[in-house]
């Protein structure tokens, strides 16, 4: 792996250029001097601004030579290549939630135990050994595994590697206990115990399960009271506007009409109420970002929650499995249930999202008892 230089060149008819250098080996062992042109000094005035250039052509540089050497390819060369490639911020494919994701695992868990390890030389076995011996929860386990058999698809893709060894490992997201989810009570006495700001951001998460970087990042024309109806048309995660998270996320929620009117109180106090105003616009920043949902959680929700006597630890991704817990417990059909969560596939919905509360379970064993004894 190599970074190359930058030199400024002189022309007799023409403006001086930039050139990014590098060398090359041959298949004998010869080595090559290669060079191309960045750019005339007209167009980047400065030799700082040329090499700013010329670290855009290195992740290719490398990867190609890699290419025509695969043996020689690290994983550390790989991960530089797929964040350049993959995880810029032109890059749509991905939700910018999901980029900072993947560079989270990257950099803490894959590059610091598999950087100086060749394409090549990565065993499935040994893969798996590893995941089972890391402190740490078995989800957590199973994203590394999965940012690493998405980080081999990549090599395949740009033909660096012929195969994917993380195929075969195996790892078990299994939850060791299940997700916290709030009991109906619970969350009766959180709405009454909070002032309206809170109240109104509980109100929407309880009753639409919507996540909380779609909930932060509603406007004020995002939603139609006279259809009660609220528009997901973004998310914003760490003051960063983006898509939603699928394209089943951006379907159009229904809000009750309680919620309808905890909104039009609050619009009534708030001073950003124009329809391109965010319906959480923060003050300390004159209506120009929303406010920070852990910041909220941590300040208000957390700390009212204990003194109302409510021990649960919860976080906003709670609301939307109680969301769902809760609809399954008044019998919504599963399809309805995965259209008002704007789940991808009904697996999620079941699976994932959706427990069975006590109440639930000692009716339908009362049920089946019913029926075993009736003609006794």
């Amino acid at each position: 792996m190599q970074n190359g230089s930058v030199v400024r060149r002189t022309r007799k008819m023409h403006s001086d250029i930039w050139q990014f250098r590098w060398r090359e080996k041959t298949t004998n062992g010869k080595t090559i001097y290669r060079r191309r042109q960045i750019g005339t000094v007209d167009q980047i005035p400065d030799l700082e601004t040329a090499r700013k250039a010329a670290c855009l052509l290195v992740p290719d540089l490398n990867a190609r030579m890699a290419k025509l050497n695969p043996v020689s390819m690290t994983i550390s060369q790989l991960c530089s290549h797929f964040e350049q490639s993959e995880l810029c911020l032109t890059n749509t494919w991905r939700s910018y939630s999901t980029k900072n994701i993947y560079k989270v695992y990257l950099k803490r868990w894959i590059i610091p135990k598999w950087s100086e390890h060749h394409l090549s030389d990565i065993r499935t076995i040994e893969v798996e050994s590893w995941l089972r011996s890391l402190p740490i929860a078995r989800s957590t386990c199973a994203k590394i595994r999965n940012v690493m058999s998405v980080l081999f698809n990549h090599a395949c893709r740009y033909e660096f590697f012929d195969g994917n060894p993380i195929r075969l490992v195996r790892q078990s997201a299994k939850w060791r206990s299940p997700p916290v989810v709030l009991t109906a009570g619970e969350i009766r006495t959180l709405l009454e115990g909070l002032k309206i700001r809170e109240r109104t951001l509980v109100f929407i998460a309880a009753s639409t399960g919507i996540r909380q970087s779609e909930l932060f990042a509603l406007k004020w024309g995002d939603i139609n009271f006279s259809a009660g109806t609220m528009n997901v048309a973004r998310s914003i995660v760490h003051g960063f506007v983006g898509p939603c998270k699928t394209e089943s996320s951006q379907k159009p929620v229904p809000i009750h009409p309680r919620v309808c009117e905890a909104l039009v109180k609050w619009k009534e106090q708030s001073p950003y109420r124009r329809p391109e105003d965010w319906v959480f616009a923060s003050r300390h920043s004159d209506g120009e970002q929303p406010y920070w949902g852990q910041a909220i959680l941590r300040k208000y929700l957390r700390p009212a929650a204990r003194e109302l006597g409510i021990e649960t630890q919860f976080g906003w991704h709670t609301f939307r499995h109680t969301y769902s817990t809760l609809l399954r417990s008044v019998g919504t059909e599963f399809k309805v249930m995965q259209e008002l969560l704007r789940h991808s596939t009904i697996r999620s919905t079941l699976d994932v999202y959706t427990q069975a509360n006590t109440p639930a379970k000692q009716n339908a064993q009362a049920a089946v008892m019913s029926l075993v004894f009736s003609s006794q």
